[in-house]
């Protein structure tokens, strides 16, 4: 397995992960590592992470940000933490585990292809896999999905998963290197940079991107995302629409390139 850096963005998760998972995780690859970012926690996360570290230098890493900045800044300043590390690698992946840290391996596989820069989970209900979640959250997702599709102007069935990872790039630097417009849909935000930042149209820098169907995904208890997280996530897409899809998109390229 190449050298493989995950982000795992915790903000007050004392309650929902799971050490002992990722430690046995990391037995099994020697080039596989975590990286910790506390958003600022309240709880004792800080105080977990800060512990793992310890059973396992090596290959577990953390970086504390003084407040909360949001999942979109966590995760950017982790990206950016380990674009500047000897990776082949490096992704991010939700810290209550929805999606198994088993998935990683699935990932990694197809992209030792050379034609693919990204691999996405994607939650579909398929025959054989086990995707459990509430049916309130599948079909909002999937409106928004087919929503995020056509602003992008690709196929993509499932924008939002919180398990991807990359090939560790020239324009990967550059997608993550200036601030999200936005924080709870950051992730179409991204998908939209790497055309930008690559001169290339949806189309082309799409193709050398795979959804991988998980085989589980578990819709987590005491999850964070309430009711009024949908209505954000509705404004911050009109946000989007106008930076991608008016005369705005001067103004965001340059931001992107200054």
């Amino acid at each position: 397995m190449r050298k493989t850096r995950i982000i795992v963005p915790c903000y007050n998760e004392s309650t929902r992960l799971k050490p002992l998972v990722f430690l046995r995780t990391l037995e099994k690859d020697k080039n596989l590592s975590f990286l910790f970012v506390n958003d600022g926690s309240t709880d004792t996360t800080l105080e977990i992470i800060t512990s793992l570290k310890e059973k396992n230098p090596s290959q577990i890493e953390v970086i504390s940000l003084e407040k909360n900045s949001g999942k979109a800044e966590a995760i950017r300043c982790g990206m950016l933490n380990a674009i500047e590390g000897s990776f082949d690698n490096i992704g991010y992946w939700d810290a209550d585990l929805a999606t198994s840290l088993e998935a990683i391996w699935d990932f990694v596989r197809i992209l030792d292809t050379p034609e693919v820069d990204i691999v996405i989970g994607s939650r579909v209900r398929l025959l054989g896999r086990k995707v459990v979640r509430r049916a309130s959250r599948h079909y909002l997702g999937r409106v928004f999905a087919t929503c995020a599709s056509l602003m992008l102007n690709i196929c993509v069935y499932d924008t939002q998963c919180g398990a991807k990872i990359f090939r560790n790039t020239e324009a990967l630097k550059h997608v993550f290197k200036k601030q999200f417009k936005v924080k709870w849909i950051f992730d179409v935000e991204m998908f939209a940079r790497f055309s930008i930042v690559t001169n290339t149209t949806p189309t082309e820098t799409s193709s050398r991107w795979v959804e991988f169907p998980l085989e589980e995904w578990i819709d987590v208890e005491c999850s964070k995302v309430k009711l009024k997280d949908y209505f954000l996530s509705g404004l911050e897409f009109c946000l989007l629409f106008y930076y991608l899809r008016t005369p705005a998109r001067k103004i965001y390229k340059s931001y992107l390139s200054e």
